[in-house]
């Protein structure tokens, strides 16, 4: 199944119903007819969203254009996402005051202010908005492209609002920009956009039971494999057995919630 070029009739009521900020819907007048224009897209498992209510989708991290995208995808599905971003991005100018006025949720990474993102997102779910968390927290490290080892913030959203958890699998927008380095975006010819949503990850069994780190390293772990099983769908392949994590390889841990995310990690 793949979008189409506007959005349906239950698309525009949910919109509605959301009550989305002005200044999202002045970016996404701007944005969504150029990448309407600038890409091609493979869109599938759309029906796994939610009509009505907060919920957390998690998306693997694979480019810098991959936001915009992830963003498109939702906005035409009918349920406009709030992404938690790293506060450099909000201190831009006009960007930022068009990410807050837009609802958007800054990070502030590696600070006690990481936990005021935890409590915004959570407000934003029981508020039954839509919250986009990229579990690993950053740009994918590892060398084909799958996704590493999850950080716990996107789990711990969920318990606390016991909401549907929806796995994103994209693909493609690497293309445009690599995952590795800073270049010009390649643009033409045109890139196709793959986006694939599974059913909801199944965390009740989870649900009431004291946040210790091996329930939230648990439920990331859910989450992660939720992810990486669309992922396959779309690449045809078979991620590796062993999920990548780049502290094993000697690489800084920089992400959503890290101040509170080192407490979970194994001795």
């Amino acid at each position: 199944m793949t979008a189409g070029h506007s959005l349906n009739d239950d698309g525009r009521q949910a919109l509605k119903r959301d009550r989305v900020p002005w200044a999202y819907r002045f970016a996404a007048g701007i944005l969504r007819p150029l990448l309407m224009v600038l890409t091609k897209r493979d869109w599938r498992g759309q029906e796994h969203i939610p009509a009505t209510g907060g919920f957390v989708v998690c998306a693997n991290h694979i480019s810098h254009f991959d936001p915009l995208t992830f963003a498109h995808f939702m906005f035409d599905s009918g349920r406009p996402a709030y992404f938690l971003g790293k506060v450099s991005v909000f201190q831009v100018p006009f960007v930022g005051f068009i990410l807050r006025k837009a609802g958007q949720v800054p990070v502030y990474r590696e600070t006690p202010q990481a936990a005021d993102a935890m409590r915004a997102a959570v407000a934003a779910v029981n508020a039954g908005k839509p919250v986009a968390v990229y579990p690993e927290g950053t740009l994918t490290r590892e060398p084909d492209i799958w996704p590493m080892r999850g950080k716990t913030g996107a789990a711990r959203i969920a318990l606390e609002t016991r909401c549907p958890v929806l796995p994103v699998a994209q693909w493609g927008a690497q293309e445009v920009i690599p995952v590795h380095g800073h270049v010009r975006p390649h643009l033409f010819p045109r890139k196709t956009m793959h986006m694939r949503v599974g059913p909801p990850i199944d965390l009740s069994d989870l649900y009431g039971a004291p946040l210790t780190r091996e329930l939230l390293l648990l439920a990331t772990e859910r989450i992660m494999d939720g992810i990486e099983n669309e992922l396959e769908q779309i690449r045809g392949a078979k991620a590796p057995a062993e999920r990548y994590d780049p502290v094993v390889h000697g690489q800084p841990s920089i992400g959503s919630f890290d101040a509170e995310d080192r407490r979970d990690r194994p001795a």
